[in-house]
């Protein structure tokens, strides 16, 4: 079995994959100081719980918090007995990077980037809701062209009523209309229905910078929920980043 581990700012998503199907992912938070002991009792646990033997063939880690990666490296060589690969760079999985500096782009977006040209013809624009909301874009050749990056629907909702006395935590979610009859309803049309335009506003204009038509692909946590409430993407694929991981795995 193959371990992926996608190691973000807030969460840490984790996929065992079997016979090149992902037989359990787990989504829990990121703890900077969590031990690899203290992760070896929670991820044997949840194994125990799918009726997952804790071992592994391969680990794959794709992280963007450097101050874990050494956790994460101890519990691949004392746990599961195997060096774990972690994806740094397109280098490492012929992926042609144009971006200054190439190694700024995030393993998570490497993944995104490979994961995506597996699956459709460039060029591609692949949406990731997570901590922050990124765009990578994949030109007419399969290059990885750069994108936008902007902050996620999560931290700007907890930015507003963080800087606000009297508006309060809401759900994330679709009001019945953008006008709003109540601070609820207000806060959901301007955060969730605005954000969605934002989306779809930077998707089109890299669309017209790129010339032709370009898949939007949607992924992360919230991706599902903007797969309707966006007009330009056209799917949503939970397990895009995952993906990458393991197509970077087979590749080394």
């Amino acid at each position: 079995m193959l371990w992926a581990i996608d190691v973000g700012n807030t969460q840490t998503v984790v996929g065992v994959r079997r016979d090149d199907e992902w037989v359990a992912v787990w989504r829990f938070e990121t703890h900077w100081l969590e031990t690899e002991d203290e992760l070896a009792v929670k991820l044997s646990g949840l194994a125990e719980l799918a009726g997952l033997p804790f071992e592994a063939e391969g680990l794959v880690i794709g992280s963007v918090v450097p101050a874990v990666n050494v956790t994460w490296s101890r519990l691949g060589t004392k746990w599961f007995r195997k060096e774990p690969l972690f994806l740094a760079s397109g280098d490492q999985v012929a992926l042609k990077v144009s971006y200054n500096p190439p190694h700024a782009v995030g393993a998570d977006r490497i993944a995104n980037a490979i994961a995506a040209l597996k699956r459709w013809q460039p060029p591609i624009i692949v949406v990731d809701f997570g901590t922050a909301t990124t765009f990578d874009v994949l030109d007419h050749e399969g290059t990885y062209v750069g994108g936008a990056i902007l902050p996620g629907i999560m931290v700007s909702m907890e930015a507003l009523v963080g800087k606000t006395a009297k508006l309060p935590q809401i759900e994330i979610a679709a009001p019945e209309s953008a006008i709003g009859r109540t601070t609820v309803g207000a806060l959901q049309s301007g955060i969730v229905l605005g954000y969605a335009g934002a989306v779809d506003s930077l998707a089109k204009r890299i669309a017209d910078e790129l010339v032709g038509h370009a898949p939007v692909i949607a992924t992360g946590g919230l991706g599902g929920l903007f797969l309707d409430l966006c007009d330009v993407i056209e799917r949503y694929e939970p397990h895009l980043t995952l993906d990458g991981l393991a197509l970077a795995w087979e590749r080394q």
